[in-house]
This record gives structure tokens, C-alpha cells and sequence, in this order.
């Protein structure tokens, strides 16, 4: 992962977001951009550029937070771009290459009931860039134990398990492999892929209704402190998937997740 881009919405836990990637770039030799969208809203009777100075209101407030962090031996770069926070990231991806977006898990919402805001929730649903969810305040350590949960082992391209194994040979990560048996199980989603294989520490089985019931009942006794699913139709985020913001009475993580692209 040479390339991070890390997602500047308007929350208090901006700065904290944008240290932990910067202390995750520092050891992975990643060069981070620092990213915010905007959007012009247009009247009738305006004489000044107000798309110009929106453009450049958007820079001095992703400067601001850049300045309160250490950005220690790190490349960091600051863009914006009007438009979508979601069809922004399509077009940088194309143009600089993004191996990982970075983002809070409540970049733009303030509700203590909310989990994943709405930007955010937005990013994971529509893009197919790997994403790592970072907790309010969560301060960045080396990945020790990875919990990585499934419903199904096929793999059809090796490549979106790329990022897991860049952190298993970065930080010497410990892979517990969790297959999750839900009601539409087929014995075909019993063979696990050899991507996987290859970096287990060990491996396990559960019947639930959803992946997330199989990472709760198997949460304490692995103690980790990454957790990794796949962005799938079938996946992880399935019934989620009507909306962008989630509840934490639906769904809640204390700890770091990383969110591989789909097939």
C-alpha cells in the first residue's frame, strides 16, 4: 500500500483520523492525500466566484487539520475536488492510484447513536477501493491479531486480499480465519481459498443467522485487534446495505476494520 487517501469530514475526530493514518503510513513507507469534497450551491444575482472561494475555504480547512498533527517522515498532500465525496474518489483513483481510503467511522455526523455516518457509510457501500474504518480516537498500533470473517471461502480474484497480506508481512499479524455457516450456506463456500490459507493462524467455523452474530460469539475468545471483511452481495454488510448511515443498535466495532473490495 504506496498510496493512502484519508477522508477530512467535519467531525471533532478529523485530526485523530488523519494521525492514525500517518502513523500507519510511517511504518508501511505509504504516501498519504489528505482528501475533502465540496459542494457550490449557485444563486441568482451572484457576482463573486463563489465556487473559487468555497475551493479555497475547503484547502484552509484540510490545511488547519493537517497542521495540528505530526506528520512525522510521511509524504502528505492535500486535495479537494467538487462534487461527491463518493464519485470524487472514482476519479482520483484513476488519476493517482488509491490502494487504501482511511476514514472515521462518523466522519460528518455528531449522533452518539450513529455508528457509520453517512459519508462514510456511503464510501464503504460504493466503493470498491479496500477501506479501513477507524474508531473515535483510536490511537494506531501494529496489527497483532486479525479476525477475518466470512460466509464464503471462494476467492475469484486473489488481488482483493492483497492489502490483508501487505499488513500480515508489514506487522507479522496473526490471521484467525472465522467461516461463518449462514441459512443460504453451500458446501462449495466450505473450500477456502489458498489466499487465505497461506496466512492463517488458525481457523474456525460457526452457524449464524449473519457474520456479524458469528463475530460477536467469536470476538473475545480471538481478541482482536483488526477486523477484516469482504465488501459482498453476500457479505458482511448485507442487510445494511438499504442505507448509508448505520445505528450502533445495528451494528457497532470498537476496533479498526478493514473492508476488502468485492469479486
Amino acid at each position: 500500500m504506496k498510496h493512502i487517501l484519508v477522508l477530512i469530514g467535519s467531525s471533532e475526530n478529523a485530526v485523530n483520523t488523519l494521525q492514525y493514518a500517518i502513523d500507519m503510513a510511517s511504518k508501511i513507507e505509504a504516501n498519504i492525500f489528505v482528501f475533502r469534497a465540496y459542494n457550490v450551491v449557485s444563486r441568482a444575482g451572484t457576482i463573486i466566484n463563489v465556487e473559487e472561494i468555497v475551493s479555497r475555504e475547503t484547502q484552509e480547512y484540510v490545511k488547519s487539520i493537517v497542521d495540528q498533527v505530526d506528520v512525522k517522515d510521511v509524504d502528505v498532500k492535500i486535495i479537494s475536488a467538487k462534487g461527491s465525496t463518493a464519485s470524487s474518489i472514482s476519479i482520483i483513483e484513476k488519476e493517482l492510484g488509491v490502494d487504501l481510503v482511511v476514514v472515521g467511522n462518523k466522519s460528518n455526523s455528531i449522533k452518539e447513536e450513529v455508528f457509520l455516518g453517512s459519508t462514510s457509510g456511503s464510501i464503504v457501500k460504493n466503493t470498491n477501493i479496500p477501506v479501513l474504518v477507524v474508531p473515535e480516537n483510536y490511537t494506531f498500533s501494529p496489527f497483532s491479531v486479525a479476525l477475518m470473517a466470512f460466509k464464503s471461502g471462494k476467492i475469484e480474484n486473489k488481488e482483493i486480499v492483497k492489502p490483508l497480506h501487505e499488513i500480515v508481512n508489514s506487522f507479522q499479524t496473526k490471521v484467525n480465519l472465522l467461516l461463518v455457516k449462514t441459512p443460504d450456506y453451500t458446501e462449495e463456500d466450505s473450500v477456502i481459498d489458498d489466499s487465505l490459507t497461506t496466512m492463517q493462524n488458525t481457523f474456525s467455523t460457526t452457524e449464524n443467522m449473519t457474520i456479524f452474530q458469528g463475530v460477536l460469539e467469536h470476538f473475545q475468545v480471538n481478541n482482536p485487534d483488526l477486523l477484516c471483511v469482504f465488501r459482498r452481495k453476500r457479505g458482511f454488510f448485507q442487510k445494511l446495505w438499504e442505507k448509508n448511515s448505520i445505528l450502533k443498535s445495528e451494528f457497532h466495532c470498537t476496533i479498526p476494520m478493514l473492508i476488502l473490495s468485492s469479486q
